[in-house]
């Protein structure tokens, strides 16, 4: 088996589940995000986003593969291209963290550590660009939105709370912290390559 994590791009943005290309729930303010959606056409305001945060940013997410098939994927941006985030009674984003928007493992992966070699690598990738965190608004209760991750997710992949809220907590990752998990990381690559040695998909720091 091979496993690989590639930088989120247009030419890979069909590989996601065609309702993640369709929801600009983070990338647009509701009012904007709703026009969108009556409009039909989410999925080209979508690529609009991604182009525009590669063009001024750089990458803004990562998608794991198995054998060539996508196991999963997390999207994140600084605070500031991210405009739902404002709604949040729990905002802002620290202004040292980059906001992690969305993270999935798609069904026939799961609980088999993808969600935290996600983590990782994009803990690694703002390391070297600067940031110190990674937040996330986290949702609480039964009927949470589904673009905002569970509470319950985030605080199991390593987030702590840091700022409270019944429905909407903002969490935190520092991301140094992140280096003790490589053997975590290697041990979950090879459960879920059934034991395959190959050349490791996330380097030593």
């Amino acid at each position: 088996m091979g496993r690989r994590i590639v930088p989120l791009t247009l030419d890979n943005l069909e590989d996601l589940p065609s309702t993640c290309r369709s929801c600009v729930f983070w990338e647009l303010d509701p009012v904007s995000g709703r026009a969108a959606v009556e409009s039909g056409k989410p999925e080209l305001e979508k690529e609009g986003w991604i182009s525009a945060v590669l063009l001024e940013w750089g990458s803004c997410g990562r998608v794991v593969y198995v054998d060539e098939q996508p196991a999963g994927f997390v999207l994140y941006a600084p605070p500031a291209y991210v405009p739902r985030s404002q709604s949040f009674p729990t905002s802002p984003v620290a202004s040292d963290a980059v906001q992690l928007m969305v993270s999935r493992v798609l069904p026939g992966f799961q609980r088999q550590g993808i969600g935290r070699v996600l983590v990782q690598t994009v803990a690694k990738d703002l390391l070297g660009r600067g940031f110190r965190a990674i937040e996330a608004f986290g949702a609480v209760g039964r009927q949470p939105v589904s673009c905002v991750l569970p509470a319950d997710h985030l605080l199991a992949v390593g987030f702590k709370t840091v700022r409270p809220h019944h429905r909407y907590p903002r969490l935190r990752l520092e991301a140094r912290t992140t280096l003790s998990w490589r053997g975590d990381v290697e041990g979950a690559l090879e459960r879920l390559l059934g034991g395959a040695r190959k050349e490791p998909a996330l380097r030593p720091f």
